[in-house]
């Protein structure tokens, strides 16, 4: 006689197919307003920390320039060493501004990729250069 055969039971890999901790939208305005935000609650914490120190110097270099201008003014120097010296001010700010926009949508990418496979290998070919992934396919 021959038994019963055993009922098969769907396996789910729910590690692959969790929910991001932060929705696209809130990663990029975690971001957009502190830089490095929505890239630490991801696990990303290189990534959120490059964002967190170019924040650090693009501030500080900017008030900085602030503060040489400043000086430059109560010295009485020349229109132009103080035109050089408000462009330099101008462009750390516009870094600045930059480091935000950038944080921000690379939290919105990396919230939508969040549970894309890392299996992504690159390797020499026996005749030149190739890649191989592998991406998990889910049939219903």
């Amino acid at each position: 006689m021959v038994p019963p055969p055993r009922p098969v039971r769907a396996v789910q890999d729910t590690a692959i197919y969790r929910r991001p901790p932060v929705t696209p939208m809130g990663a990029f305005f975690r971001s957009l307003v502190l830089p490095g935000w929505a890239q630490a609650k991801l696990g990303r914490r290189l990534t959120g920390g490059i964002f967190l120190a170019w924040e650090g110097v693009t501030l500080g270099m900017s008030l900085k320039a602030d503060r040489e201008l400043q000086y430059l003014k109560q010295r009485g120097d020349s229109a132009e060493a103080l035109e050089d010296k408000r462009q330099e001010r101008e462009d750390w700010l516009i870094l600045l501004a930059f480091n935000h926009l950038f944080a921000g949508l690379e939290g919105y990418v990396a919230s939508h990729l969040w549970d894309f496979p890392q299996d992504l290998r690159i390797r020499t070919a026996p005749h030149g250069f190739g890649a191989m992934v592998s991406l998990p396919i889910r049939i219903r």
